[in-house]
């Protein structure tokens, strides 16, 4: 099935599409701040350049776009039919980039925490927003 967007629409939309500040990364943001937590964002010296960075806690987390960063097993990620070739490529140039990035923070004595998209749902979101900052405060002991 061909796209039902011509090509220059279809660029146009994915240029509009945020790699910083995204709406999940600021729900995040906020409820973080409301529970005190203090944090840095997108520091530019740390492998991957993370979304937030607790220094006090030596925790770093990335907020994940399902479709981007290729989620296996979800609703979210769903391989484009047309030009597969070309999201795939770039969908696992993701993931080895994540991988990569994993490795060196965890080497540097960095919690890496991974919050993917589909949790941060209507549905979900408390759960998983609760359940972060519980796992922030345990690592810290």
């Amino acid at each position: 099935m061909a796209d039902v967007h011509t090509r220059e629409v279809r660029s146009y939309n994915m240029s509009r599409i945020k790699n910083k500040n995204t709406a999940l990364e600021m729900c995040v943001r906020k409820y973080l701040h409301a529970l005190g937590f203090r944090y840095r964002v997108h520091v530019k010296e740390l492998a991957g350049r993370p979304d937030i960075v607790l220094p006090k806690y030596n925790t770093v987390l990335f907020i994940n776009g399902c479709f981007w960063h290729g989620h296996n097993n979800c609703q979210l990620f769903v391989v484009p039919k047309t030009d597969t070739k070309k999201w795939l490529d770039k969908i696992n140039k993701n993931i080895e980039n994540d991988r990569n990035a994993l490795a060196l923070l965890t080497a540097e004595g960095w919690k890496v925490v991974v919050v993917w998209e589909c949790t941060l749902k209507p549905k979900l979101r408390e759960t998983t927003l609760a359940g972060l900052a519980r796992l922030i405060k345990e690592n810290y002991r």
